[in-house]
């Protein structure tokens, strides 16, 4: 059925396509809209041959400008303006956010009577940059898998065929990493339009086609299975283990209020984990602690970064998120408590008869307790005063006060061992 918007009459006629509308694959953008929203209808849809237009955020979707400069023109010249497209109940959706078209119509429904002046042709798809491509990839992220390496410096085991493993981990972890952030992008596509900075991502922006990512998403995943192959079987499985868990925070868990925090911080701990597995090294109970709280601290202070970027903008709940904005005291408090109890649980580790046969004198160690202290301090008043826009782990790096309190850990380490 054809849905005309405003009366018909002899006036010039000008056809525009949806696809011409928007800078996006319509067919990608329903398959990964309906899977952030129900994943379980969208396959099943997929499987009765349907689509589910209604899991689109017509607001946020990326419209071609230069379009919609042609359509305002027309407008004003007096055309009379029809949009086509196979999926009626968008189509109409877009017409009544835009208020640009005069009629709706269906593909092939035109009469041979029907005077057309003229048709906007289908956009030519900007070209893709290898700059887009790479920030799909998100290098920068790729930081936090040198956690990787932190089962060998804490055993101090720097045998070349132990630094291999560990790299062969670390490269392992970064490929499956950019594949789970092209898929969260895919996901997020509605949150990170509706964001302030996320919505020039290049999923989000349409400076990378949808297509394309979801080839790269899976492509990079073979590539990291292929890596772990390498590194035996309980290796693979802990790499697994992380797709499985990120590809459910993803789709479910970073909206559970709390139960995000806690994966979030099973993520980093897994790293380490599966470098250990790598490299052969036997997993200190002292360090799996440790890294529990310090990484628990961390998830909540990327939570209450979140937070205070929300309430700088007036604004009640996260997008796609479970948190509202005054809950930002709690997870401030999170933040800080379980930093603090990861420098004691350090502090313990350092009285202990382990110390002893790795450090000939151990006395400069507990300087690393004061810094981490001071750091971690610092981390949660910088994501207080909404100077923190990444990961931490990320943040961290190209913080310089960061790397000075880096630089004072190496040198109280040193101390221990050279002393």
């Amino acid at each position: 059925m054809n849905v005309p918007l405003r009366q018909s009459d002899t006036r010039q006629t000008l056809l525009v396509d949806l696809d011409t509308l928007l800078r996006t694959e319509l067919r990608f953008e329903l398959f990964w809209a309906g899977m952030a929203k129900d994943w379980k209808g969208t396959l099943a849809a997929m499987r009765r041959g349907g689509r589910e237009p209604r899991h689109i955020d017509v607001d946020t979707l990326p419209f071609d400008e230069a379009v919609l400069h042609r359509l305002h023109r027309a407008r004003e010249d007096g055309w009379y303006v029809v949009l086509t497209g196979a999926d009626r109940r968008l189509a109409l959706r877009i017409a009544a956010h835009l208020d640009l078209f005069d009629e709706i119509r269906g593909p092939g429904t035109l009469p041979a009577t029907f005077g057309t002046d003229a048709i906007l042709q289908e956009r030519t798809a900007d070209p893709v940059t290898p700059g887009s491509y790479l920030m799909a990839l998100r290098p920068h992220q790729w930081a936090k898998n040198l956690l990787c390496f932190v089962p060998l410096l804490a055993a101090q085991d720097f045998w070349p065929g132990t630094v291999l493993a560990a790299c062969l981990a670390f490269l392992a972890f970064s490929l499956m990493a950019s594949a789970v952030y092209c898929l969260n992008d895919l996901l997020d596509l509605a949150a990170d339009r509706a964001h302030p900075r996320k919505k020039f991502r290049p999923f989000a922006s349409g400076a990378v086609p949808l297509r394309h990512g979801s080839w790269m998403a899976a492509g990079l995943f073979a590539g990291s299975a292929v890596l772990a192959l390498l590194l035996g079987p309980g290796f693979l499985a802990l790499l697994l283990a992380y797709a499985v868990l990120t590809t459910a925070y993803s789709l479910y868990i970073k909206r559970e209020v709390v139960v995000d925090i806690c994966t979030l911080a099973g993520l980093y701990t897994l790293r380490i984990v599966a470098g250990a597995v790598a490299t052969g090294i036997p997993m200190s109970v002292w360090l799996l602690a440790f890294s529990i709280f310090i990484f628990f601290s961390l998830a909540a202070v990327k939570r209450q970064a979140e937070l205070v970027d929300l309430a700088n903008r007036n604004g009640l709940a996260t997008a796609g998120r479970g948190y509202r904005a005054d809950d930002l005291s709690i997870v401030s408090m999170i933040a800080l408590s379980s930093g603090f109890v990861a420098v004691l649980v350090l502090a313990l580790y350092l009285d202990s008869p382990e110390v002893l046969e790795l450090y000939g004198n151990p006395a400069p160690l507990w300087g690393i307790c004061g810094v981490l202290l001071f750091w971690v301090t610092r981390m949660v008043m910088k994501a207080h005063r909404g100077q923190m826009h990444d990961d931490p782990l990320v943040y961290a790096i190209r913080d310089g006060a960061s790397g000075l309190c880096l630089a004072a850990v190496i040198g109280f380490a040193l101390g221990g061992v050279l002393t």
